[in-house]
């Protein structure tokens, strides 16, 4: 007979919560059956009881069988309070505490364990052993530093100190609000891209956001995606969030371009094709992809004629590469090695290479990566100019008066088969995936089929793989956007081949990821804002709050009952929107082409599940015309109770942008999309190939945003806000 409560053990031990309550309040207590799924993909055995017991002593010994913990994260100002374990008969022996500064600067402190705080004893394989708690006597600046006992090994300790709080830029704080557009960079359409939104793009963009007098120009991810396979187009599912997508290169822009003829004369016998890649209105990726790679491999080749040694004259740009080399380190090295050997096996998911090259560290793929040295280059080469163009985008943000600059956007996971996965092993899980509990939008749960980081692993490798994402993605950014920013206390994971309905919520190291997010934060000085849409924990927004990470406000979902929020219920510590990509844009709630769009493709489960949401949406539409009366900014001629007679137009719909704008929140992103009136919205949540998601282009260039209907409707509201040092009386 199983011991049930010796696997509640164990998966209280190994961090699964063993009950969840979903957005409606129902209580869900998680399944025996889950808590064996996802203890085995977490590599703890559970299969019958003796599995469980050897289990619950391995994770009760683990921290007894090394000296020093792997990591310890520490707030500003704290002197460190680290536990050693040391073997009792060692208790007398003088110990040499040795500390390394991240800017290098040593210390050093002998202590004798039984001079310090006794925590615990616990006999491990036949010996007593004790655990001592030593407070340093100092305390340490802010950044990452080593620490290791002289006399018990080579063990290190990383230590972590960070701030209390996040970054938070004068532009959002003491009552200043602020508004930004947001984008996603590929649906940008200009008179020279090469059919996608580029880097290029971005600036032109920043430069139309400065004459606004915008403050930030946010963005859809950047993360590098699949160069072999270009049509799997979802931002939030790459290959690897530690690198730029090149697809948003413009090659025309790179210095190597003005030197090399044969790129040039490829330009120019390419016209047609790039003119016809730039009329669609879908993003054509194969066509793009394969357009810029033709041109990016012209331009490697004369970068490597003409830059390719260290002569006089080109030394500066040789050296540039080479530093981003340096930096990028092994990292860089490793994603080189994944995007040539998925070039050498046509784009198939790196778990069906041969054998031998499906562990980075293997002596075949040192050998590929020695053979297929200047492949590698290559791939580092187009790194190298995406990461300098992003940088000048930043640069040009920043000088041009757009104050806080662009906001980038971070995916809660990376795809299964991607150089991120292929790369980090250790501690990313193949046998689960992430996603949500049912709630109102997605009735059954959802799967968002990206395998999570190893909450152990990450803890027992220092952080390292989650520091390099945060850093990755605060590079040449004023803001960052954590996606599902409730990932840092706990992510639901769903066993590999289960439903959601088997899932369960796994806890991660909450304050310490929390810390290293603030951390990065004032080293970047980079804004965060953390996406807290769906089921999130008790006291986690207040929690957020303190750390002055901005909530998410939708204007969809700010409804207190039967009333949609007022503008001063929004808390200051927030950025406030209308939707999002996964949402009808405003044009299309006021129309109900989502719900058109829904029934087209049968996604309802049955017609009154279509008519309760089109009847849902009326009531909705009416509550929001109330809304704008109540607050005076209904525009004249508007009847609240003819909704039949009361089409969106530019008037009415920068009177819901007003309505928004007066709010509390810190900031204000406006999409794009509804400043040029788009209907469709860029993703539909639920589906993969039945439309094109992630696709859809800008009806207009970015040159006419100014002088668009929309834009000029909301000059005085958005004008208002930026003028406003208004206290919030709301409670953040």
């Amino acid at each position: 007979m199983t011991d049930l409560g010796k696997l509640e053990s164990l998966a209280e031990l190994a961090g699964i919560e063993p009950d969840y309550w979903d957005i409606w309040g129902n209580h869900h207590v998680v399944s025996s059956e889950a808590k064996r799924s996802i203890l085995g993909a977490l590599g703890i055995p559970a299969a019958d009881d003796k599995a469980v017991e050897a289990g619950i002593l391995a994770m009760e010994e683990l921290t007894w069988r090394t000296s020093l913990p792997p990591v310890l994260v520490v707030r500003e100002g704290e002197k460190p309070q680290i536990t050693i374990s040391v073997a009792a008969e060692a208790a007398e022996t003088k110990l040499t505490f040795q500390i390394i500064e991240e800017g290098g600067a040593f210390h050093a402190f002998v202590f004798t364990p039984r001079d310090v705080q006794l925590a615990a004893t616990r006999v491990v394989d036949g010996r007593t052993t004790e655990r001592r708690i030593f407070e340093l006597p100092k305390t340490f600046p802010l950044g990452y530093h080593a620490v290791r006992v002289k006399e018990l090994g080579d063990e290190i300790l990383k230590l972590i100190v960070a701030p209390a709080s996040c970054y938070l830029p004068q532009e959002v704080s003491d009552g200043n609000k602020k508004w930004g557009i947001a984008t996603h960079l590929y649906t940008v359409r200009s008179k020279r891209n090469w059919g996608i939104g580029d880097f290029s793009d971005l600036s032109d963009l920043v430069d139309v956001a400065a004459k606004l007098d915008a403050a930030v120009v946010g963005l859809n991810p950047l993360h590098a995606l699949f160069s072999q396979e270009p049509d799997r187009a979802s931002p939030y599912s790459p290959s690897s969030r530690l690198f730029l997508h090149p697809v948003y290169l413009d090659v025309e822009a790179i210095p190597d371009f003005a030197e090399c003829s044969e790129a040039r004369v490829a330009v120019e016998e390419m016209a047609r094709e790039i003119e016809a890649a730039r009329r669609p209105a879908f993003v054509d990726y194969a066509s793009v992809v394969k357009l810029k790679l033709t041109v990016l491999e012209m331009l490697f080749e004369s970068f490597q004629r003409n830059h390719g040694t260290m002569g006089k004259e080109q030394n500066e740009r040789k050296r540039d590469f080479m530093r981003f080399q340096e930096q990028g380190g092994d990292l860089l090295h490793r994603f080189s090695i994944f995007e040539a050997l998925s070039e050498q096996y046509a784009g198939k998911p790196w778990q069906e290479w041969p054998k031998s090259y499906r562990q980075p560290e293997s002596k075949a793929v040192a050998k590929f990566a020695k053979e297929k040295k200047n492949r590698l280059l290559f791939f580092q080469y187009i790194q190298w100019q995406a990461d300098r163009q992003l940088a000048r985008a930043q640069a040009r943000a920043l000088e041009s008066g757009v104050s806080i600059g662009l906001y980038r956007d971070l995916a809660i996971g990376a795809a299964p088969d991607g150089a991120e996965a292929w790369s980090a092993q250790d501690v990313v899980v193949q046998d689960a995936s992430v996603g949500a509990p049912p709630d109102p939008f997605n009735m059954l749960g959802q799967d968002w089929g990206t395998p999570p980081l190893h909450p152990h692993r990450i803890y027992d490798k220092g952080y390292e793989q989650f520091i390099a994402i945060v850093q990755a993605n605060m590079r040449h950014a004023g803001a960052l956007r954590i996606d599902h920013v409730m990932g840092l206390m706990h992510l639901f994971w769903i066993p590999g081949g289960e439903l959601p309905a088997s899932g369960a919520y796994l806890k991660y190291p909450f304050e310490d990821m929390l810390a290293i997010v603030a951390l990065e934060s004032h080293r970047n000085r980079c804004l965060v804002i953390g996406e807290d849409l769906g089921t999130v924990p008790e006291g986690f927004r207040e929690r957020m709050a303190a750390a002055k990470v901005l909530s998410y406000k939708v204007l969809y979902f700010e409804k207190d009952g039967d009333r949609f929020k007022t503008p001063g219920e929004y808390p200051d510590l927030a950025l406030a929107c209308i939707s999002t990509h996964d949402l009808a844009t405003l044009w299309g709630f006021w129309s109900d082409a989502d719900i058109e769009l829904k029934r087209r493709l049968k996604l309802y489960p049955s017609p009154d599940a279509e008519q309760g949401e089109r009847e849902g949406r009326g009531h909705d539409r009416w509550l929001l015309l109330s809304a704008l009366a109540a607050n005076g900014l209904l525009p004249e001629g508007v009847n609240v109770d003819d909704l039949n007679g009361t089409p969106l137009t530019p008037k009415l719909a920068a009177a819901v942008h007003a309505y928004v704008a007066n709010s509390s929140a810190s900031l204000l992103m406006v999409q794009i999309d509804d400043l040029m009136e788009a209907m469709d919205q860029i993703n539909l949540p639920g589906t993969v190939d039945e439309r094109p998601n992630w696709r859809r282009r800008l009806p207009l260039t970015t040159d006419r945003l100014p002088n668009t209907p929309m834009m000029k409707a909301l000059k005085k509201p958005l004008a208002d806000r930026g003028a406003s040092v208004l206290k919030s009386s709301s409670a953040a």
